[in-house]
C-alpha cells in the first residue's frame, strides 16, 4: 500500500531480457514478448532501509526489489510481459521514475490510499503553465471515466493528484472524460511529472473508494 507522495526521483540505468530463449544483456531494445528487468537509480541514501522483496512504486506500479547495493544507490525489478502491456514507459532507458516505498503502519497518510495497481494508461491533451502553476490535462482510457470525480483523488504515475474538472465528451460514438489537475512548482520540482510533454503516456490509477462503489451498485442491478 502507498500513498501517492514520492519519496525520491530514480532513472532507468539499464533494460535486460528475461528469457530462456535470449541470454539476459544490457539492451536499449528488447522484444516486447519478454519480461524485463530493470536497473534503476535512486538518490543517494534512499537504498539505506530498504531490504529485497521490499515494494517500491516505480511510476505508480508496484515493484518488488530483486536485488540492490546501498552504496552505488541502485536495484533491480523484474516485470513481466503483461505488466509492461498494461502501464506505460517502465522499460525505455533513461526514463525518470517517480518513486515511493511502501506505507509503514506508523506513517503519515499524505496523499491517499494507493494500492499500486494500474488501472489505465492516459494520454496527455495539454500541459502548461497557468500563472505560478501548470495545467495538466489527461484523456482517460474508455471505461475510467466513471471513477473520475470533480475534487476526488487520482494517481498520476504514482503522484497522489486532486481532480480539478471533469469533461465527458462523444468522441468518434465513444465517451471520453478528461480531467484538469493543477500542479504547483513543489510537485514539479520534487516528482518527475514535470518532465511530462502533451502527448506523453501516464500511469492512471482511481481511488480505491470509487472501485468499490461502482462495485456495489453494479452489484445491486443485477441481484
Amino acid at each position: 500500500m502507498f500513498t501517492g507522495i514520492i519519496t525520491g526521483v530514480g532513472r532507468i540505468a539499464a533494460v535486460h531480457a528475461i528469457s530462456s530463449l535470449e541470454p539476459t544483456g544490457s539492451s536499449t531494445s528488447v522484444p516486447d514478448q519478454f519480461g524485463k528487468r530493470l536497473l534503476i537509480t535512486a538518490p543517494n541514501g534512499y537504498l539505506n532501509d530498504v531490504g529485497l522483496g521490499d515494494s517500491i512504486a516505480i511510476n505508480g506500479a508496484c515493484m518488488t526489489v530483486t536485488s540492490f547495493d546501498a552504496d552505488k544507490n541502485e536495484f533491480t525489478i523484474d516485470i513481466s510481459a503483461e505488466s509492461l502491456q498494461k502501464t506505460a514507459n517502465l522499460a525505455q532507458l533513461g526514463t525518470a521514475l517517480n518513486l515511493e516505498k511502501a506505507l509503514r503502519a506508523n506513517d503519515r497518510l499524505g496523499g491517499h490510499i494507493v494500492s499500486g495497481h494500474v488501472d489505465g494508461i492516459g494520454r496527455i491533451s495539454y500541459f502548461a503553465s497557468v500563472g505560478e502553476s501548470w495545467e495538466l490535462r489527461i484523456l482517460c482510457p474508455t471505461g475510467l471515466g466513471k471513477f473520475i470525480a470533480y475534487k476526488g483523488s487520482i494517481t498520476v504515475n504514482g503522484v497522489s493528484l486532486t481532480v480539478n474538472k471533469v469533461v465527458d465528451a462523444l468522441m468518434q460514438n465513444n465517451l471520453q472524460t478528461e480531467l484538469s489537475i493543477n500542479l504547483i512548482p513543489h510537485t514539479l520540482e520534487n516528482t518527475a511529472l514535470g518532465g511530462l510533454q502533451t502527448g506523453d503516456y501516464v500511469n492512471l490509477e482511481v481511488d480505491t473508494v470509487a472501485r468499490y462503489v461502482e462495485r456495489m451498485l453494479s452489484f445491486e442491478k443485477i441481484s
